[in-house]
């Protein structure tokens, strides 16, 4: 098992988003809110791991904080990133922990679906190839489907993380067959990841409602959040919106064991 993979036992990492503090502060121009001061923030309220998206038209992170986050982050970075040349420029030139690599449209408001890693398998597989000759651990954010599971082992990617979109969508509306269906979607592709050797990560849309159930997953070994954390951020300060979600990964994955 990949040496960055939790233990068994162990309650998944979590890694925190920092992308709309970003958003924020480029809605009004200026300085403020300043996600660097967002990611010591969420480092001090105990994120194991910081994330963000550097996007080829830069409407949020921009080039200058991914400089400002590598200078003075002590946590990991996780930088994701469209599967495009010029990114994987800079990926070289940071040399973040990690990276994650999606699918990246300009029209959409947030990361719809998965990479379709099996359908551009050699682009894949190159990326894979060139950032971990750059010293970085490579996940590949793709649909719990086992085509796409598949195909990221055969890219030579140590590790995946499963969108978990479609479930937390489906727990938002109450539809209960629909969270169901979808819960049990991840439970497979995470089992399926495991199984190929590849560390399982997950995360999107996951509200502090819908993260426990994903939490408790044995497999899951990292959970990336960060539009639900920022929004609970809102009413309660960021500190103590990163506790509440660490509260519900600890108390869910306490439970699971219990039984």
């Amino acid at each position: 098992m990949n040496p960055m993979a939790t233990a068994p036992d162990a309650a998944p990492l979590l890694g925190v988003n920092i992308d709309h503090v970003a958003t924020l502060r480029n809605a009004r121009g200026g300085r403020f809110p300043d996600p660097v001061m967002a990611a010591q923030q969420a480092v001090e309220a105990g994120a194991d791991i910081i994330t963000f998206h550097l996007r080829e038209d830069r409407r949020h992170i921009r080039d200058a904080d991914v400089e400002r986050l590598k200078a003075v982050i002590s946590a990991p970075l996780n930088f994701e990133s469209a599967l495009a040349p010029e990114m994987l420029d800079i990926i070289c030139t940071v040399r973040p922990q990690r990276v994650c690599l999606v699918p990246e449209r300009r029209q959409e408001l947030t990361t719809e679906g998965g990479l379709d890693v099996a359908g551009q398998f050699e682009r894949a597989r190159a990326a894979c190839a060139r950032l971990a000759d750059c010293g970085c651990h490579v996940s590949l954010f793709i649909e719990p489907s086992a085509l796409q599971i598949e195909a990221s082992a055969k890219a030579g990617a140590p590790c995946i993380e499963l969108h978990t979109g479609a479930y937390a969508n489906a727990f938002d509306a109450g539809d209960e067959a629909a969270r169901q269906r979808e819960f049990d979607r991840i439970v497979a592709g995470l089992k399926l990841g495991r199984s190929l050797g590849l560390q399982t990560n997950a995360g999107h849309g996951l509200s502090l409602q819908s993260t426990p159930a994903i939490a408790a997953l044995p497999e899951v070994s990292e959970l990336h959040i960060g539009h639900a954390i920022i929004g609970h951020a809102v009413f309660v300060g960021l500190k103590q919106s990163v506790r509440d979600f660490r509260a519900a990964i600890a108390g869910a994955v306490a439970a699971a064991h219990a039984h």
